[in-house]
């Protein structure tokens, strides 16, 4: 698996080096199988209702390529029972005939507990990527200054990564934590191991933040995207107040159709985890129990999804 990874993540950088010299964006040029369709996994997040079997099942019937796992507290496997409950899960998803390559932790810091627990056993069981909690400002230090305590931090666990084989990814996201900007993820990711730990590119928070200066953030960071989130909003009045609402995919303000073909120009074809941040009766928000019908659920799941490949397809 190292050598396979290490090859794969090399070519890919040399044809994100080659992207300035390929012609415009909305071009034909799609090396490195990007043009072939998306693997996409489900957010477990959304699937906190299921156990595992039933959880993997759902996911290999309505079509998804695997589960993007959380790892986490509040998520499918806690923290603190890593090392029991994620070979038990890896397992159970695996014989409903599903997979698991991703999943979505709280982990910041090596020396935590637990932290290099969930990184070593995803790494055992053959896991590729694993995504960090979010960092935020020290109060007491300058924006830069606290950028570069998190930048020792995020080196501390690529050199896990090296170790073991398995890679780091910081999301970018909306709001006041580190990581609204692209420009804070390029500065975060400046002194990393870049075969190791990259970024979680989501492009909601990026056009939440971005505007229409996204495809700038997109461009900055291209050879640091291991893998994408999608999910989609658009701004509504909440109560008298602007928000960003999120809504299914296409519905909403994300240019699904430029944001793809930017990757097929830029050769990337990351594994996909899919988001479905909008009401679905506490499953939008990882609740163990929701009040709706399931079939709902696995309905919006399913249209989604549908979606996501057409979109991709059309690009």
């Amino acid at each position: 698996m190292r050598i396979s990874r290490r090859k794969f993540l090399q070519k890919s950088g040399t044809v994100a080096l080659m992207a300035p010299f390929l012609p415009s964006p909305v071009g034909g040029f799609h090396p490195n199988g990007s043009d072939d369709p998306l693997k996409v996994h489900i957010f477990s997040k959304h699937l906190q209702f299921l156990d595992f079997k039933e959880a993997g099942q759902i996911a290999a019937e309505l079509g998804f390529d695997g589960i993007d796992l959380t790892v986490r507290p509040k998520g499918h496997v806690l923290p603190e029972n890593v090392k029991s409950d994620l070979p038990a899960a890896i397992r159970d998803i695996k014989q409903s005939g599903s997979t698991c390559e991703m999943i979505t932790t709280a982990i910041t810091d090596v020396n935590n507990e637990y932290d290099l627990d969930i990184i070593k056993t995803a790494a055992n069981e053959g896991i590729g990527f694993y995504r960090i909690n979010w960092f935020e400002y020290h109060a007491d230090k300058s924006l830069q200054e606290s950028i570069k305590v998190y930048q020792q931090r995020i080196k501390a666990l690529a050199e896990q990564g090296r170790q073991y084989d398995i890679i780091g990814c910081y999301q970018n996201h909306a709001g006041t934590s580190i990581g609204s900007s692209f420009w804070e993820i390029e500065q975060l990711l400046a002194t990393v191991d870049p075969v190791y730990f990259g970024t979680q590119y989501d492009i909601r928070h990026a056009t939440v933040e971005g505007g229409l200066s996204w495809t700038n953030g997109l461009r900055l960071l291209r050879e640091r995207i291991k893998t994408i989130v999608l999910k989609d909003f658009q701004w509504a009045k909440v109560n008298g107040q602007w928000e960003a609402v999120n809504v299914p995919i296409g519905e909403g303000m994300v240019n699904f159709k430029d944001y793809f073909k930017l990757l097929k120009t830029y050769g990337l074809n990351p594994p996909v985890s899919l988001h479905l941040e909008y009401p679905l009766g506490g499953a939008e928000k990882g609740h163990y129990e929701i009040t709706v019908d399931r079939k709902i659920v696995f309905d919006a799941m399913k249209k989604d999804l549908t979606t996501v490949q057409q979109l991709w397809k059309e690009a």
